[in-house]
């Protein structure tokens, strides 16, 4: 087994505690379906928000899933002219015994901009 690092993102439509949770939730199921990652296999994630998600931490959306042993991380995104707004993304550290160039990094809901060189 590898520690190996997946990147991915979503795009929240509102600043609401309930959108924010349901969206990360969302992308962080489909990282772990498209990796096969397991609870256990997970030794951190980092979640960043852009400026205008204020509602709810994107942190808490993992709580509710059950990853409750998992250390969790959450920041403010960086304000650059012209990136998409309303933004979550998360950065995971798994082990696994999949190969960098075999990971599937999730981008959804319009997210898929952010990274165009990655499959989806």
């Amino acid at each position: 087994m590898q520690l190996r690092a997946l990147r991915g993102a979503i795009l929240c439509r509102e600043n609401s505690k309930e959108e924010i949770t349901e969206k990360t939730a969302t992308l962080l199921r489909e990282m772990m379906v498209r990796n096969d990652i397991k609870p256990e296999d997970i030794v951190d994630i980092i979640f960043t928000a852009t400026d205008d998600l204020t509602a709810e931490f994107p942190a808490a959306a993992a709580r509710h899933m059950g990853l409750t042993h998992v250390p969790l991380l959450c920041a403010k995104e960086l304000s650059v002219e012209g990136a998409p707004g309303r933004c979550v993304r998360v950065l995971m550290h798994f082990y696994t015994r999949k190969q960098p160039h075999e990971l599937r990094h999730p981008y959804l809901e319009g997210a898929r901009q952010l990274r165009t060189d990655l499959p989806e």
